[in-house]
């Protein structure tokens, strides 16, 4: 009880040191905000070019729900094969 006591006190005291030292590098990145340049800003831009390519979302959840549910069905399935398996080993044992 006494070891968890300290390691919880000792925990705290990282916790504490760890906010009263700020780096200066941290903190002159975080003083001053850069706004995007030309180039960045028509990267951002929305294409509409690329407007027909953004509707695969759906159908890459339709494909993934369609694979989820034929991997339970193959593994049900084995799993009831290798349980028909085992039963008949047993039946075979038993006589």
């Amino acid at each position: 009880m006494a070891f968890l006591l300290n390691k919880s006190t000792l925990a705290s005291h990282f916790r504490s040191t760890s906010q009263k030292i700020e780096d200066p590098v941290s903190l002159s990145r975080r003083q001053f905000h850069v706004e995007p340049g030309t180039r960045e800003k028509a990267l951002l831009a929305e294409d509409s070019a690329l407007k027909p390519f953004k509707s695969y979302k759906q159908s890459v959840k339709k494909l993934r729900k369609i694979g989820d549910v034929l991997t339970i069905v193959v593994v049900a399935a084995k799993t009831f094969e290798w349980a028909k398996v085992i039963n008949g080993v047993w039946h075979l044992m038993a006589k």
